[in-house]
């Protein structure tokens, strides 16, 4: 396909144009991925994860402009809430980061969740994907920070960080969402306010309880003040040595199994749903049985149950 071959040789509007043919499901979409992806997998892909309001956007401004002086290629992917008219991207490209716009080195792209509960659309990975079969050194995932269940971030990263905030009871928002499991690195940001010691201790207190094994990986805990470009570079120093330890240590190859369980899984469940709704469809069940649900003459749960039945032969 033309298109691939643009996209191989980084030009940024067909990097544009095949993300967008993703996010819509359009038909050619699944060649086209099919011929990148053979491509793709030299980069090292970054998430982050937090808090609103912590700063990630900002925080992710500053690290694209030293990963340039660093003489690395970056793609950005920030996942924003969805639009219930459009299906969009609610906030669009991040209006921090468009001083970089004219940089053919650096593309910057927002993505709907579409509903996806864990942050991260189901195009997502496949945006990824072309970013990498581009030649772009380095890919941030930025999720939306609106939930609890963004620790499937964790499955699209290399280098999870996790981003916190003095004064907004983010030491427990963390705890209860679990993230403080999957943090690679953790960032204190907008470290110039007043309680970052408080969560400071807190975060060492949670990270003492997990008993990390001898050579293992102890997530660092690293204090940023992102508007004033301040422990930027040891960000970047630290993310580096994480790198480092998972290529020596053989855990890279782990994460990659991982992540590509994770979207193995995801395309699975996503047209195992699409083919039984169609077959429901195609046999005149699918309607009946909403309306079914509607009279409450049977629940949701015990409708699919039967739906699968159905589709088995179990009932006959």
């Amino acid at each position: 396909m033309d298109i691939v071959k643009k996209i191989l040789e980084g030009d940024r509007r067909a990097i544009a144009k095949s993300i967008t043919m993703v996010e819509n499901g359009h038909p050619d979409a699944h060649e086209m991925m099919q011929e990148l992806y053979p491509h793709a997998g030299n980069a090292h892909l970054i998430g982050m994860t937090g808090s609103p309001g912590a700063g990630k956007s900002s925080l992710v401004n500053k690290m694209i402009a030293e990963y340039r002086k660093r003489g690395k290629t970056v793609g950005v992917i920030a996942v924003d809430p969805t639009s219930p008219f459009t299906g969009g991207a609610l906030l669009g490209d991040r209006i921090r980061m468009q001083g970089h716009a004219i940089d053919k080195d650096v593309f910057i792209r927002s993505m709907g969740t579409r509903g996806n509960l864990g942050g991260l659309s189901r195009a997502t990975n496949d945006a990824v994907t072309i970013l990498d079969a581009s030649g772009k050194d380095i890919i941030i995932i930025e999720t939306v920070g609106a939930g609890q269940s963004e620790v499937d971030i964790v499955n699209s990263a290399h280098t999870p960080i996790v981003v916190l905030v003095p004064g907004m009871g983010d030491e427990i928002q963390a705890i209860k969402a679990g993230i403080l499991e999957i943090g690679s690195i953790f960032v204190i940001n907008k470290a110039d306010r007043d309680g970052v010691e408080r969560v400071l201790v807190d975060l060492e207190m949670m990270l003492n309880l997990a008993c990390y094994k001898e050579n293992e990986w102890k997530p660092p805990i690293l204090e940023t003040v992102a508007i004033r470009n301040k422990g930027i570079a040891e960000l970047l120093d630290t993310i580096d040595e994480h790198m480092k330890y998972l290529k020596e240590t053989g855990t890279l190859n782990e994460r990659m199994r991982d992540r590509v369980e994770g979207e193995l899984k995801d395309w699975i469940r996503g047209e195992s749903v699409d083919m039984v709704i169609n077959r429901l469809k195609e046999e005149g069940i699918y309607e009946s049985l909403i309306n079914d649900i509607l009279k409450r003459e049977i629940d949701p749960h015990t409708a699919a149950i039967n739906a699968i039945k159905h589709l088995r032969g179990d009932d006959r």
